[in-house]
Formats: structure tokens, sequence, C-alpha cells
């Protein structure tokens, strides 16, 4: 059943040589729910894949790959207008689109040559000549890994955006699409054709284009512009096209270039094209590496041959960079960057009136070392290709300003007092695309409501923070396909949660944590965790409470957090813990491989 130290270069598209620990195919639910139930299921990180068009494996995958091989496309017959067309996921997606053409049915035709596998066209919301997947999918059947079930999602359920889905978010790595239901038209006439390149195709034909004719020219366009994965290797489009307000466009953007084209979104925002940013901010044909900005079309980037996955990360990197610097705005990848290392930023170590406190003239408030200065906790950790902030301090401005944050992808908070959220409006420049997740337990979700009551109404005032409340318990959940773990601790007699990503857990405000929420901190590398001063508090755990807990883990590395200004000098703290235990500092980066 499973495949050890497997290479699996052949099933992504961008052919950068990448192996996997263990490699396992299922062909059916039957299959799949025996893999389900297995150690090595359960014992480690798990990945599932499809044709590999939008992934780049920065690293060798230390886990378990999965791949479907389930086959097979169903029709049935609504009525006289229309019929379902039922697709596994397994499929290649051109493969269907090939079959629906053959069939009479309409509606898919402008999503011709679009690379990999069925599957992936509800979770990427597959788009292309003015057409997406959500415009036709009836249904999306799912398998279930938290509960083993197969579960259908309605199209509404999925919560279809551009180039996105809650199969992206809270929804990936949870659930594993099975088959999609495609809801199209019985026509063999095309119906899409008022998008860029076939506004004048019928004029060009002659006559009304057929759905083949109309699959074969947008074949024909996508060729003339996008490398062949067969010969040249890429993940298609590279980018996301950049989202901003209506106000930005008009008063930055185009006052560094009044040639930028944009489209319409809605009353406030416009769509830029990034492809367009990324040839006028000079890159065209740029090359790190054996890595390319392609020629033919800046918004890919292409393997030409030699490239490795260092080489398109310092590409991808230097465009973002450069088109930030001449255009203010930050691209956002739309490929999926697996990476299993963990970097953690500590943008915050201090407790909440943080250090110096205010009017104090001791001699640690006094202290000029940089290493003395603390404010109020949070951490930042980048894995996976996100960027997940643990609580929005009030001094998150100056921390996001000190580390030149302009990516964001979801906050997690810990509890709702004012030194752990009050920073919560100043996360509005990572809105401009969407509302920002923000992972809380339920009597957060009522405190904020009430605290931040305009960052939650039906109306939003223009310019206020687009925040989602997602409400969490205790039970794991995922972000984009990243497995997060609440741990439930006591802050005094309050209850709050830490988390634990991978090998990695941050703690903080805690005082006590019980039997069964210390097993699911067994096995870390590296822990983080309060410890406010050496005297004892009602709340907050003391230095030598936060070592039991330490002794007790035994993490290969350990993290202290959460001072006030009685713990001293930080170079008295260091000289009197373990070796493996050290204080942390406002911007301190830890790293796990």
């Amino acid at each position: 059943m499973f495949q050890y130290n497997k290479d699996i270069t052949s099933l992504t598209t961008f052919g950068i040589p990448v192996k996997a620990k263990l490699f396992a195919e299922y062909s059916s639910v039957k299959e799949l729910i025996s893999i389900y139930r297995s150690e090595e299921f359960r014992n480690n990180e798990v990945l599932h894949i499809g044709g590999g068009s939008n992934l780049l494996f920065v690293n060798d995958f230390d886990g378990l790959v999965l791949h479907s091989l389930m086959k097979g496309i169903v029709r049935y017959d609504k009525d006289d207008v229309s019929a379902y067309a039922i697709v596994s996921a397994g499929e290649k997606w051109s493969d269907f689109v090939e079959w629906c053409i053959g069939e009479g049915l309409q509606g898919v035709e402008n999503l011709a040559g679009i690379p990999g596998e069925a599957g992936a066209s509800a979770v990427q919301n597959v788009g292309a000549y003015g057409v997406e997947a959500k415009d036709v999918i009836h249904n999306v059947e799912c398998f279930d890994t938290l509960t083993g079930e197969t579960v259908i999602f309605t199209n509404e359920q999925c919560r279809f955006a551009y180039r996105d889905s809650m199969f992206k978010h809270e929804g990936k790595g949870r659930y594993y699409v099975l088959r999609i239901s495609y809801k199209l038209r019985k026509s063999t006439v095309a119906a899409n054709l008022e998008y860029g390149p076939l506004k004048n195709f019928a004029e060009n034909l002659g006559h009304a284009p057929s759905i083949k004719e109309t699959a074969e020219e947008i074949i024909k366009i996508r060729n003339s512009k996008l490398p062949d994965p067969a010969e040249i290797g890429s993940a298609g489009s590279f980018f996301k096209n950049p989202i901003v307000s209506t106000y930005f466009y008009k008063e930055e953007m185009l006052g560094r270039d009044p040639d930028i084209p944009c489209y319409k979104i809605d009353e406030h925002r416009v769509k830029v094209p990034a492809g367009w940013l990324i040839e006028h901010a000079g890159l065209k044909g740029y090359k790190i590496g054996g890595a390319q900005v392609y020629p033919k079309q800046c918004l890919v980037i292409a393997n030409m041959g030699d490239a490795t996955s260092e080489d398109v990360t310092d590409l991808s990197r230097h465009i973002i960079d450069t088109v930030r610097e001449k255009y203010a705005v930050a691209l956002r990848p739309e490929v999926n960057f697996i990476d299993t290392s963990i970097e953690i930023t500590i943008l915050g170590s201090g407790t909440s009136k943080g250090v110096p406190e205010v009017s104090c003239a001791c001699r640690v408030c006094r202290s000029e070392s940089p290493f003395d200065k603390r404010q109020r906790a949070s951490a930042l950790v980048k894995t996976h290709g996100l960027n997940l902030l643990i609580d929005a301090s009030p001094d998150f401005r100056s921390q996001a300003l000190n580390q030149d944050l302009y990516q964001i992808d979801a906050v997690l908070i810990t509890h709702s007092h004012y030194d752990h959220v009050g920073g919560i409006d100043d996360l509005r420049p990572f809105c401009a695309d969407g509302a920002l997740p923000l992972y809380v337990r339920k009597d957060v979700y009522e405190d904020l409501g009430k605290r931040l009551d305009y960052c939650f109404r039906d109306h939003l005032y223009p310019g206020v923070p687009a925040l989602d409340r997602i409400i969490i318990d205790d039970s794991p959940f995922f972000i984009n396909g990243l497995k997060v773990t609440p741990i439930n601790v006591m802050h005094g007699k309050l209850p709050i949660f830490g988390y634990r990503i991978g090998d990695f857990a941050y703690i903080t405000d805690a005082k006590t944590i019980s039997d069964e929420e210390m097993e699911k901190l067994e096995g870390l590398k590296v822990l983080v965790i309060n410890a406010l001063r050496y005297r004892e508090h009602f709340a907050h755990m003391c230095v030598s409470e936060a070592l039991q807990i330490i002794e007790r883990l035994k993490p290969k590395e350990a993290y202290l957090t959460h001072f006030n200004h009685e713990i001293g000098l930080h170079t008295e703290i260091e000289k009197g813990l373990p070796p493996h235990v050290h204080p942390c500092y406002d911007g301190l980066k830890i790293r796990i491989n």
C-alpha cells in the first residue's frame, strides 16, 4: 500500500526533483479508508495532491503524500435543457473537457487546456477566458479526514471566490475531493465569448463558434503564451492578480504609472493584472539560476531545465520585492509552497505593560540594551507558504513595520485580553483582497463582537478591517491544509488557547495545563511558553513552573516569553537557564527544519 522514499517529480508540473518519505495511491473510497485507518496516516503529516500543477516543493516532503487514481465520468440528463456530468477527481481535467464537448455539453469549453486533474478544478476554482468552475459546479463529494465519512457540499457551501474556495482554507487537508458534479447546458454552440481574445472570434470565423471550435481556439491561445509542462516545467500562473482599493489604485498606483490597467470588482475595489506589473517592472525574461520569468507570459515562472526550488523561491521573492518597490503593491503567489520547515518570529516578548513600563525607573526599564525592550506578546509563524499571526497585540503596528510584514494569511487568538487583541484594527492592510480569518474561541468571538462591533456589522464602513471570526473549539482544524491543534490552558480561572503547529507549540498567559492537554504537546521540537517573573503569580507561570513543564515535555529547545520587568536583564536570565532553554527577545527568529 505504501511506498517509501518515493520520487514524485513526475507528479508535479515544475519538474524539480522531489521525494516523499511515504507515498500511497487509491482508486476507490474503500482503499482510501484503509489508508486513513493506518498508522502511517495517523503518525505523519499528510499531503494530498492532484496533478501537481499548482505546487512548489521547497524540499523533500517529510511525511505521507496521497494521490487519487479514482476514474470515471457519468452523465445524468436533468431535462431538455441541462445535464449533470459527474467526474471523478483522478480524471485529467483536459480529458473531462474533451468528453463534455463530445457529449454536446456546453459550459467548460473555455477551460480547455488547463493542466491538472479534475479534483483541483473545485479546489482552485479554475478559471480562464471569462469562465470559472464555480459557474457550472453543482456540488462536490468529499472524504472528511476528521470523521472518516463521505460528505457532499453544495456550490454555495464551497464558498467559491477568485481562484479560491473553502477547500483552500479550513477545508484544505481535511476534505479530499472524490467527485464533482457539473451542471451543463445541452448545446454545441459556445456561449461565453466576451473575454479579450474571444471577442472577435465569431466575426473572424463568419459564424457562431461551436464549443469544439472555441476549445481549440483557447488551447491555441494558451499554447502561444504558456509553456508546455512536458517541455518546460512551470506551475502555470504563479501569482494572483492583486485586488486593491479604488482609492489606492487612483491615488497611489496611477501616480507611479498612469498606464496601469485594472478591472472593476465592485464599488470600492479593482483587480490589477499581475503579469502587466511584472513585465513593466522590467522583469520579463529575468533569471535566477535555472528559473526564469517566462518571456511570453510574465505571470509564469519557468524551469528552464535545471532550476532548483531555491531558484524559484528566490526569483518569486525578487519579483515580489521589485513590484512592491515600483508599484507599492505586494503580489501573492497562487502556487502552494510545500515546506515542512517552520520559522517563528517573536514579535513581542513582554507582558501587558511591556518593558520598559511607563513611569518606571528600575534598572531593567532604564536598560539601553535592545534585548530588554519588550513589546506586548505576539508571534509570527511561517510554514507551508503561510504567514500566521498569533495574537495582535497593541504594539502590532510597530512590530509589523519592524519586520516589514506585507502578508498575513490568518490570525490565531489566544484570548480576548487587550494586550493580545489591541492591535486588531491595525490588520486592515492585510484585508485588501478579502476578509482575514481570525480563529477564536466562542467567548472571544462574543467579546470582539462587542469591543470591535464596527468590524463585524452587516454593512461595514469603508476602510475598516474586513475580518472573518471563525469559532474553534479544542479540536484540530486546518488553515490552507496546515493542521493546527488548540491547547486548552488555564489563565488563572480563565480557559484560553495555546497552539501547536507541527513540531512547534506556543503557549502564553498560562498558569496550569491539564494532563490531557499535556499529551497534545508530546514530541515537540520547540516550545515557547510564558514565564512572567521569578516569584509566583496567581494567573501566570513563574520561571520555575515553566521549567517544570519543559522538563516534563522534554522538547529539543524551549523559549521563555511574556516577561515583565521583574524578570531582570536579558543577560542575567540567559545565564540562569538550562542549556536548551532560552529567554525570548523581540525579533528573535527560531527555525525548525
